[in-house]
Formats: C-alpha cells, sequence, structure tokens
C-alpha cells in the first residue's frame, strides 16, 4: 500500500535493570493504520510504547515520526502528534471528566493557555463520541475504572493527535464497550489516523486491526494481516499456548487457547 508511515521503530532496544527488555525491535505503523502489539505479559510492550513517547531513551536504535527522530522533536511538538492513552491512569486531583478531557487540548493552547470556545467545543465532542458526555460534571475520582478509560480516549481524540497509542484501552471495559472503542479507533484510522494498540484480547484486536505485531524475547517475532499472524505455530512462540483459529463468517480469527493435557 503507498501509505507514509507514520511511526517506524528502528532496531529499538533498551536494558532496565540490567536486563535486556527489547533486543532489536522493527516495526512500521502506517498512515491510517490500526496495528495491534501483542505478546505475553512482561515481554516490553509497555516499555516500546514508553520509548514511543520519549518517555524513555532507547541504549540503541531510534524511533522516527514522519520520518525525523524522535530525538529532533520538542516536548509540545509531541504532544501535537501523539496521544498516549495509558494502562493505569492515577488522577490525583478531583478534577471533573470535562476537564480531564479538555487537558487534551495542552498543546494547542496559546502562551496563556486559555481555552477558547473551539476548544470546549472539542473537548465536549469528545465526550459525545465516547458516550460519557453525561458525566462531563462528575469527579474522576468517582467514575468507575471503564468511566475512567473512556475520558482518557476522549482526552487523547480531543488531542486531534494524528498517532494515538493505546496501552490495553478495553482493559477495564465490558464487552460491547470494548467493541465500541475499536470500532472508534477504526473510524479514526479511517479519517487518516494511525493507532499501535497493545492488547493481549487478540480476538477482539484481531477484528479491528490491519496487522498484528507480535513481540517474543526482546523482537518481533511476525508482524503482518491477522489471517497471517495468528495462527498456531506463531502464537505457541508468541505465547506458549496451544491454540485453534476458528473463521468468523466475515473472514475474522477468533483464537481459542487450549488448555495444555494433564501431563
Amino acid at each position: 500500500s503507498g501509505a507514509m508511515t507514520a511511526l517506524h521503530f528502528d532496531s529499538v532496544a533498551i536494558s532496565l535493570a540490567g536486563h535486556p527488555v527489547l533486543r532489536g525491535v522493527d516495526f512500521e505503523l502506517a498512515e491510517g493504520e490500526v496495528l495491534v502489539l501483542a505478546g505475553r505479559n512482561g515481554v516490553g510492550k509497555t516499555t516500546l510504547l514508553r520509548i514511543a513517547t520519549g518517555i524513555l531513551g532507547p541504549d540503541a536504535g531510534e524511533v522516527r515520526i514522519d520520518g525525523r527522530s524522535l530525538a529532533d522533536h520538542s516536548r509540545r511538538e509531541l504532544a501535537r502528534v501523539m496521544a498516549l492513552v495509558p494502562q493505569e491512569t492515577t488522577v490525583p486531583f478531583p478534577f471533573s471528566v470535562a476537564e480531564v478531557v479538555l487537558m487534551g487540548r495542552a498543546p494547542h493552547l496559546g502562551l496563556l493557555g486559555f481555552e477558547s470556545k473551539r476548544d470546549l467545543g472539542i473537548a465536549r465532542s469528545a465526550m459525545e463520541r465516547l458516550g460519557i458526555d453525561h458525566l462531563a460534571d462528575r469527579s474522576i475520582l468517582e467514575v468507575s475504572g471503564g468511566e475512567r478509560q473512556l475520558a482518557m480516549v476522549a482526552r487523547a481524540l480531543a488531542q486531534e493527535a494524528r498517532i494515538l497509542l493505546l496501552d490495553e484501552p478495553t482493559a477495564h471495559l465490558d464487552v460491547s464497550r470494548r467493541l465500541e472503542v475499536l470500532a472508534l479507533v477504526r473510524e479514526l484510522a479511517r479519517e487518516g489516523r494511525s493507532a499501535l494498540v497493545v492488547s493481549h484480547d487478540l480476538g477482539v484486536a484481531a477484528r479491528e486491526c490491519d496487522r498484528v505485531a507480535l513481540l517474543s524475547e526482546g523482537r518481533i517475532l511476525a508482524v503482518g494481516p491477522p489471517a497471517e499472524t495468528l495462527e498456531p505455530d506463531l502464537l505457541r512462540r508468541a505465547f506458549g499456548v496451544e491454540s485453534e483459529i476458528l473463521r468468523c463468517a466475515d473472514g475474522s480469527a477468533v483464537v481459542v487457547p487450549r488448555r495444555a493435557p494433564d501431563s
């Protein structure tokens, strides 16, 4: 596909506390693409997102946005092109849900930092799109974990970033909400944004993504369409599980782990 590369991980390596976590990760996220990054817990998926946002610097290799090294971007520039929805969010103050979503406008504000009518409108429509506009005035500390997660997605939406990084965005959501959020991410990609989604929920993720990248032992084991990457041999190597792949009527794959026989 002639799509431009939005985000490029080029031989990214890092050790944490003396242990190699990533040993040379290579893959690209194309413009308008939803790519799921999957792998067992502790393989470094979150670490990779932290490198992508510049929170951590890699020991080797680099991340490029639109062909330009991450290191050459100011924090404000990065915040304008990239939004992170973290797995666990702690908001220490009782901001309202609307205030939290409005924080997504921060990279776009002028020197005085006052929100305009337009900023308020963008935040409001982000909340509407995620079905949480009725929570606008509630304290973020009083809503459920799932609602807080939706507020973080709305904040990323209000940020108008072209690249969305979502770390287990559906962890606290029930199944119908989960499908809604992934369908929204797919819609945003159709509008030209790109999304890198860390997920262990392969069945749900595969239905709404263009490609899956399997991370194992610090490297990308395989990257490609779900039909190619979600197959028993690769899943055995990535997750250490035996699985059966069922095909739905719409052609999407459902991964069913098989219990290991009792020895």
